[in-house]
C-alpha cells in the first residue's frame, strides 16, 4: 500500500473499509463509459462509473519490471452498456482501459491500479470476454526502419505529410447503392481518374457505421457511373444515402509519389535498392572485367 495516497492508506488501515473498484473504458471515437462492482454509481474525474452494468474485471498481474501487465474483463452484452453490434463494428478495437481503488463513501481518496488498452475480444452466448494489455507491452513492438524499395509511411501520417483533405484528393457525398456490404456504387464520381481511389481509405461519416474506417480494394467506372469495393465488409451496415468519404490510395511506389502527389521529398523507400538477383551476381571468366558493374 505505500503507493497509496496516504488518506487512501489510513482508510484501508483502519480495518473498516468502504472499498469498490471502478474502471473506465474510452472508445477511439471519443464515447468514455464508466463501471463500478459498487451497488450505486460513482462519479469522478468527470466520468460517471454505473453499478449492475454486467461488466467485471479479474486481479491484474503486474510487475515492476518489463514484464507485460495482463488481466481480463468480462460481462453481459446490453444495448444500454456494451452492445454486440458495437463489438462487431470494432468500436472497442484498442479502446483505453483505467482501473482504480476506490473508497466510494469519499472518491477524493482513490488509487489508479492499472492503465491499458483492450487487446482480443471474444464473444458468444449474450457475453464478452475483452482481453487486457498494460502500457508496458508497447515496449515489445517493432522498432526501425525496413529497407524496401516502396514506402513504408502511411499516406497522410507524420512520416508522409501529405494532406488528404487538399482539393483533388477526396470524394464526400452519399451511397447511390449498396451490393453486399462491401460494394458501393456512385452515380458519378467526376474529375477523378478511374482507380484513383484503390488502396485509399473509405470513411463513413454518418449512418448506423459512422465512424469506421474501410481500405478500398477496387475503383472501377461501371455505366456511367462509379463503383468501390472494399477489401472487407466493415463492422456496421453502410446503407444507401449514407454520407462517406472517400480518400485517394497510395500503391508506395516513388513513381506514385511524384506523379500523383507530388511529395516524393517525404519519399520513406529506398527505390534505389538493387534487385535480389544482385545477390547472386559473380564475376566470370571471358571479356573485359574492368571493375564495372556486372550486368553491363
Amino acid at each position: 500500500m505505500s503507493g497509496y495516497p496516504e488518506a487512501l492508506r489510513a482508510h484501508l488501515e483502519s480495518g473498516a473499509t468502504t472499498i469498490a473498484r471502478a474502471w473506465a473504458v474510452a472508445r477511439r471515437d471519443g464515447v468514455v463509459l464508466g463501471f463500478t462492482d459498487h451497488d450505486g454509481g460513482l462519479v469522478f474525474d468527470g466520468i460517471a462509473f454505473e453499478p449492475e452494468s454486467g461488466m467485471t474485471a479479474k486481479a491484474v498481474a503486474q510487475g515492476t519490471g518489463l514484464a507485460v501487465d495482463n488481466s481480463e474483463v468480462y460481462g453481459a452484452l446490453s444495448s444500454e452498456a456494451i452492445s454486440e453490434a458495437d463489438i462487431l463494428a470494432g468500436r472497442y478495437d484498442g479502446a483505453e482501459v483505467r482501473a482504480w481503488i476506490v473508497n466510494w463513501a469519499d472518491v477524493s481518496q482513490r488509487a489508479l491500479l492499472f492503465r491499458g488498452h483492450l487487446g482480443e475480444i471474444a464473444r458468444g452466448a449474450g457475453a464478452f470476454t475483452a482481453e487486457l494489455r498494460g502500457m508496458s507491452e508497447a515496449l515489445g513492438a517493432e522498432k526501425g526502419r525496413i529497407y524496401h524499395p516502396r514506402c513504408s509511411a502511411v499516406l497522410g501520417d507524420g512520416a508522409c505529410r501529405f494532406d488528404t483533405g487538399q482539393l483533388g484528393y477526396f470524394h464526400e457525398g452519399p451511397v447511390d447503392f449498396v451490393e453486399g456490404s462491401v460494394v458501393f456504387g456512385f452515380d458519378s464520381l467526376g474529375g477523378f481518374a478511374e482507380r484513383w481511389f484503390e488502396k485509399g481509405r473509405f470513411r463513413v461519416i454518418s449512418g448506423a457505421a459512422a465512424g469506421l474506417v474501410g481500405v478500398i480494394k477496387v475503383d472501377r467506372v461501371r455505366d456511367a457511373g462509379r463503383e468501390i469495393e472494399l477489401w472487407a465488409r466493415i463492422g456496421a451496415d453502410v446503407a444507401v444515402g449514407d454520407v462517406v468519404r472517400l480518400e485517394a490510395g497510395c500503391d508506395k511506389r516513388a513513381e506514385t509519389c511524384k506523379g500523383k502527389f507530388a511529395n516524393f521529398l517525404n519519399f520513406r523507400g529506398f527505390p534505389h535498392i538493387p534487385g535480389e538477383d544482385w545477390l547472386t551476381a559473380y564475376p566470370v571468366q571471358g571479356g573485359g572485367n574492368t571493375g564495372g558493374s556486372l550486368f553491363n
